[in-house]
C-alpha cells in the first residue's frame, strides 16, 4: 500500500457546466483532510482550484498552493492557505507540485489540467517519477481522453502497461484507494 501524505489536485479555474463539479471538489477536499492528507495545487481562488482549497481548509486539513509571479500579480492567488509558493513560471510550478506530491488526481478542467495530469503520467512512463496518477472521472467527464489513451494502445504508440497506469474512478474514495494500491511499471518505454 503507497502511503500518500500529499496529493496534488489538477482541476479547472472554473467552476464547468454542471453543479456536481462543485460538489465533489468539495467532497474530494472533505476527504483529503479527514485522511489527513495535504493538498497541493494551482494556488488560485477561482472555480474549482478555489472550491478543494476551502474544503480541505474547512475539514481543518492544510493546503500548499502553488502559483506563477504573473497569476499572483493578477490577484487570483488564494489568501488563506496553509503556504502558498510564488513560481517565476509555469515549469518551475509544475516542478514545484510534482516534488511536493505524492500522488496526481486530475478533476474536471481546461488545458492546464490536461498537459498537467499527461505530464506526470509522462514521467512515471519514463521513469523519472514513481508516483500515482488518477482521474476522477465526474460525470463521464475523461471518457474522451481514456478512449484517446486506448486508441494510442491500439496504434502501438502505447504500451498498456503505461496506460494502466492511470487509475479512474467517478467516486473520490474509490480513486484513493485505487491510487493507495498503484505498483510501479518497470518495462521500459519502448516497443
Amino acid at each position: 500500500m503507497k502511503i500518500l501524505s500529499s496529493i496534488c489536485v489538477f482541476c479547472g479555474s472554473s467552476f464547468g457546466a454542471d453543479p456536481i463539479f462543485q460538489e465533489k471538489a468539495e467532497s474530494l477536499g472533505k476527504l483529503l483532510a479527514e485522511e489527513k492528507i495535504t493538498l497541493v495545487y494551482g494556488g488560485s481562488h477561482l472555480g474549482l482550484m478555489g472550491v478543494i482549497a476551502d474544503a480541505v481548509m474547512k475539514y481543518g486539513g492544510n493546503v500548499n498552493g502553488v502559483i506563477t509571479t504573473l497569476l499572483h500579480e493578477k490577484g487570483i492567488s488564494h489568501k488563506n492557505l496553509t503556504d502558498l509558493k510564488v513560481m517565476e513560471n509555469m515549469n518551475d510550478r509544475k516542478a514545484m507540485m510534482i516534488n511536493m506530491s505524492d500522488a496526481f488526481i486530475a478533476m474536471p478542467g481546461g488545458y492546464g489540467t490536461l498537459d498537467e495530469i499527461t505530464e506526470v503520467l509522462s514521467l512515471n512512463q519514463l521513469s523519472i517519477i514513481d508516483k500515482p496518477c488518477g482521474l476522477l472521472n465526474i460525470k463521464d467527464f475523461f471518457n474522451d481522453y481514456i478512449k484517446q489513451l486506448d486508441h494510442t494502445v491500439k496504434e502501438k504508440l502505447l504500451r498498456p502497461e503505461h496506460r494502466n497506469m492511470l487509475v479512474v474512478d467517478s467516486e473520490e474514495r474509490g480513486l484513493l484507494e485505487k491510487m493507495r494500491g498503484y505498483v510501479r511499471v518497470d518495462i521500459g518505454k519502448w516497443y
